[in-house]
């Protein structure tokens, strides 16, 4: 599970949103390795783009942020703390139930 981005902020995954990734990662695992590799390869170029200009993308609920992969329907949602860390808070699949997410905060 990609958390290490090679520079920039450092960036944390919340634990389901960790559970979140493992669950998407083994549905395409199951149905192409290769595909699963990809998923993996996007949401770590994504997590490293984040570390990178955290403040790219808008503002939303609660001043998280939504970064959609290219490839995959995904969103991964994050906020900055104060002290600059960065916290995915979700792996949210953009059919799912929207904003299922903000229990977390």
């Amino acid at each position: 599970m990609p958390t290490e981005p090679p520079s920039g902020q450092t960036v944390q995954l919340h634990e389901q949103a960790a559970a979140e990734y493992d669950e998407a990662f083994d549905w395409y695992f199951s149905r192409s390795v290769d595909s699963a590799l990809r998923f993996d390869a996007e949401v770590e170029r994504a997590i490293a783009q984040i570390a990178l200009k955290p403040q790219r993308w808008p503002l939303s609920f609660l001043d998280t942020r939504k970064y959609l992969l290219t490839d995959f329907p995904f969103f991964l949602i994050y906020r900055e703390s104060v002290s600059g860390v960065i916290q995915v808070l979700a792996v949210a699949h953009t059919s799912r139930k929207p904003e299922y997410w903000k229990g977390r905060l």
